[in-house]
C-alpha cells in the first residue's frame, strides 16, 4: 500500500526544490531500496514536462567495486556520468541504504582514491550549481537500516522523516517558505560583517567572513533542510573545536574528533575511534585540512542525532563545519576532493559573536 506522504515528498522535490521546467534533462539517481519514492519522483518529473534519466545504485555492487577494482578501474570516470554532469539541468538524489555499515571493512585509502579520481565531478556539479545552470537536491528514503541507526522502529522513523520534510502537512511548501523567511532575516543582518567568534565548552574558534556570503538553506538543495552557511576565508580560522557527535563516513563512525586550526589549516587532530579514517580524509589532498564550510543549524524539528548527516547537521542549536571543498556561491575558493561535515552542540553555555556583537546564545539567535 502506497504512502501518500511519499507522493507529497516527491512533489516537493520536483516542483519546489528543483522547480523542474518543461524540456529540462532531469537525472534521478537513487538506491534500489528507494524505488517507491523514485517512482513518484519520476512521475512528477514527467508531469512537469521534464525529460527523466533514471540512474540506479546498489550498495552491494558499490562495495564489490571498492574491494576488487584495480587502480586503473578506480581512476576511470564513467563517460555517461561525465556527460550528464556537464549537460543536464537537474540532479535529484535519493539515498536509501539497507546496511549503513556496508563499507566498514573497506580500506579508507581505496575509498579516498575513488573520491579523488571523481573530484572533478564534484567540482563541476558545484560550479554549475553556483552559476545557476544545474539545480540539485538530495534526500533520504526511510529504510530499516536508517531506523535502526536512529534507535526507532521503521514506522517511527517514517513519521520522523515525513515530519522533518513537512510531507505530513497539508502545504509543505508554505512551511519551507516560512523557514526561508526567518533565515533570510539573519542573513540580511550578517551582510557586510567580517568576523565570527564561537565560544563554549566544545569550542574556542574564530574565523573571517569578510567578503563571503551566507546561503539560505530552506529545502531547495537538501530535504530536509534548515541552516545558514558560508565559506570562511581560508587562512583565517584559528582555535580549536571538539565535535559533539560521531562523524560517519562510508559506514564508519569517527567519534570524539578534535581539531586545532592555525592560520586556517588543521595542525593537530585526534579522535577516539577510527583515527586512520580521520587522517585519510585530512591528508587526501593539499586543501583537505582547510574549512570549506561554516554553518548554523536551525531546524528544531530535528532534535535527535540519527547518524545521518543530512538530518543531523540541521539540528537546531548546533553549528557544523566541513573540511575540504567549499561552495563557490559562498565565495569559497577551497577546492578539494573532500567535503566532510562535523557537528558541534552549542545549546549549553555557548555563544557566537559577530564583529564583537552577541549573535547567538545557547542555541538561539539573539538578533
Amino acid at each position: 500500500m502506497s504512502d501518500l506522504r511519499t507522493a507529497k515528498l516527491a512533489d516537493v522535490l520536483v516542483n519546489y526544490s528543483t522547480k523542474v521546467q518543461s524540456g529540462e534533462w532531469v537525472g534521478i539517481l537513487g538506491d534500489i531500496a528507494a524505488l517507491p519514492l523514485l517512482r513518484e519522483v519520476y512521475s512528477a518529473v514527467v508531469k512537469a514536462g521534464g525529460n527523466p534519466t533514471l540512474l540506479l545504485t546498489d550498495e552491494v555492487m558499490r562495495r564489490e567495486f571498492y574491494r576488487y577494482a584495480s587502480d586503473e578501474q578506480m581512476n576511470w570516470l564513467d563517460p555517461a556520468m561525465s556527460l550528464y554532469l556537464d549537460k543536464a539541468d537537474v540532479y535529484i538524489r535519493v539515498n536509501a541504504p539497507t546496511n549503513t555499515r556496508a563499507m566498514s571493512n573497506i580500506d579508507p585509502k581505496r575509498v579516498r582514491q575513488v573520491a579523488s579520481a571523481q573530484g572533478g565531478w564534484l567540482e563541476t556539479r558545484m560550479r554549475r550549481a553556483s552559476e545557476g545552470s544545474f539545480k540539485w537536491v538530495g534526500t533520504l528514503f526511510p529504510t530499516e537500516a536508517l531506523a535502526q541507526d536512529a534507535g526507532m522502529s521503521l514506522e517511527e522513523y517514517e513519521d520522523f522523516v515525513y515530519s522533518a520534510t513537512y510531507a505530513n502537512l497539508p502545504d509543505p511548501v508554505a512551511e519551507w517558505q516560512k523557514m526561508g523567511a526567518m533565515q533570510q532575516q539573519k542573513i540580511d543582518w550578517l551582510k557586510g560583517k567580517k568576523h565570527i567568534k564561537c565560544i563554549g565548552p566544545n569550542i574556542d574558534l574564530e574565523l573571517s567572513i569578510d567578503g563571503r556570503s551566507f546561503i539560505n538553506a530552506c529545502g531547495e538543495r537538501n530535504m530536509p533542510d534548515g541552516e545558514i552557511f558560508t565559506g570562511p576565508v581560508e587562512d583565517s580560522v584559528q582555535g580549536w573545536v571538539r565535535f559533539s557527535y560521531p562523524s560517519i563516513k562510508d559506514g564508519r563512525a569517527v567519534e570524539g574528533i578534535e581539531l586545532k586550526f592555525v592560520d586556517g589549516r588543521v595542525e593537530e587532530a585526534s579522535s577516539k575511534t577510527n583515527q586512520d579514517l580521520l587522517f585519510a580524509q585530512l591528508d587526501a589532498d593539499s586543501r583537505s585540512r582547510y574549512l570549506g564550510e561554516f554553518a548554523i543549524g536551525t531546524n528544531f524539528g530535528i532534535n535527535k542525532f540519527t547518524g545521518q548527516i543530512l538530518y543531523d547537521e540541521k539540528i537546531g542549536g548546533t553549528v557544523h563545519m566541513a573540511i575540504g571543498f567549499g561552495y563557490p556561491d559562498t565565495g569559497s575558493i577551497n577546492k578539494s576532493s573532500v567535503h566532510w561535515d562535523m557537528i558541534c552542540d552549542m545549546r549549553t553555555d555557548s555563544e557566537i559573536y559577530v564583529d564583537g556583537e552577541l549573535f547567538y546564545k545557547n542555541g538561539q539567535f539573539t538578533v
